[in-house]
């Protein structure tokens, strides 16, 4: 084992001292790039119960210790107001009032939810590892950006070496265990052409931009028997945005649309590069972005760790691929060790306006996680 600091894990946290550092982190607006008062949050707990951390460069939260595990998730969260508050069975029975205190509520199924943002993806993760990772004294990583530009994976990789093993927190489910996610790939589509007459039968750079997407839409199109193919195995193309119009000058006319796509493990990023690139009319494509799917196996340690937790907790083990992409696809690309993905929540609620989570939930997860840390190196 590598213990990269001294720490100390006598003062355990409490399930209900779990239960107000979630609710405390939701309370705590962290959208990506203002995400420091939550981290600070965060920082706080681990010392309060022993453990050193500090911010990094960029904002990350570190936290080591025993690196036979290192838990990581993501402080920040998109954008949209969600009032946070406790509700059971669909009425309130308890929310933080101004003085930061919280009602007690059933811990069982069906008990009390908490609604606000962040609180599945990926703050209810999030603060389910940060416990765990003070309950077993295994390293704890908070990073900052994942919803944007995934800065705070991108610093980490290349600031530390590899842990032995990895768990990236995501909304799975507390019975599920994510494997895959699809990659991505992002750029813009810029085009010009002269300005003219709409009445003369030549395309525009609005035009040869709508015709292109057509094109890379048809060439992505399922073949025939394969429309019944999972979306975690196909392409999925995507524009975000589209402008166009006359030009300042009035000589010409301009079209930008920035685009994405979700790509698969049987291929590459740059598969889908050169596919693109084949259905040009006249425009160019900017690349920004490239991230590799990824695809872990079932039948490593971690995997097999998160089975037992989950069974000996009552639960039946589901195996899960994900058609997005998240940090996991970058320590994949940087380290090799073995790593899964798992966190409370339903991740059909990511981003959505009724986000929320199941207390009981949020309870069974750290216990899973505690499981896995204990099995994979962690004291006991």
């Amino acid at each position: 084992m590598n213990a990269s600091s001294e720490c100390a894990t006598d003062a355990g946290v409490s399930e209900q001292e779990a239960r107000d550092l979630l609710e405390a982190l939701v309370s705590t607006p962290s959208v990506s790039g203002e995400e420091r008062e939550a981290c600070d949050l965060l920082v706080a707990f681990f010392e309060d119960h022993g453990r050193e951390a500090w911010l990094d460069e960029v904002g990350n939260v570190r936290a080591p210790a025993d690196d036979a595990v290192l838990l990581t998730s993501h402080v920040d969260t998109v954008p949209g107001e969600i009032p946070v508050r406790v509700e059971e069975s669909g009425t309130t029975s308890s929310s933080r009032d101004q003085g930061g205190e919280t009602a007690g509520g059933d811990d069982g199924d069906g008990g009390p939810e908490l609604w606000g943002r962040g609180s599945v993806d990926a703050t209810g993760p999030l603060a389910a590892m940060a416990v765990a990772a003070v309950n077993t004294g295994v390293s704890f990583v908070g990073v900052v950006g994942e919803e944007t530009d995934s800065r705070g994976a991108r610093h980490l990789v290349t600031d530390r070496e590899a842990p032995e093993t990895l768990v990236n927190g995501e909304p799975s489910g507390w019975d599920g265990i994510t494997l895959g996610y699809r990659g991505l790939l992002a750029g813009r589509y810029v085009a010009t052409s002269e300005s003219g007459h709409t009445s003369r039968p030549q395309n525009n750079a609005i035009q040869d931009a709508l015709q292109w997407w057509s094109r890379v839409e048809a060439a992505f199109e399922p073949g025939e028997g394969d429309e019944w193919s999972p979306v975690f195995e196909q392409v999925t193309p995507k524009p975000t945005s589209v402008e166009g119009g006359t030009s300042d000058d009035g000589l010409a006319v301009e079209a930008t649309m920035d685009v994405q796509f979700r790509v698969p493990p049987a291929m590459t990023t740059d598969d889908v590069r050169e596919r693109v690139e084949r259905e040009l009319n006249g425009g160019s494509v900017h690349w920004h972005d490239a991230i590799p799917p990824v695809m872990t196996s079932p039948r490593t340690e971690v995997a097999r760790a998160f089975r037992v937790a989950i069974r000996e907790a009552g639960g039946d083990p589901r195996l899960l691929r994900k058609t997005g992409t998240a940090d996991v696809n970058l320590y994949a690309e940087a380290w090799d060790c073995p790593m899964a993905t798992y966190g409370p929540g339903d991740s059909d609620l990511d981003h959505a306006p009724d986000e929320r989570l199941p207390l009981a939930e949020f309870d069974r997860s750290v216990a899973v996680l505690e499981s896995v840390a204990q099995t994979l190196g962690g004291d006991a």
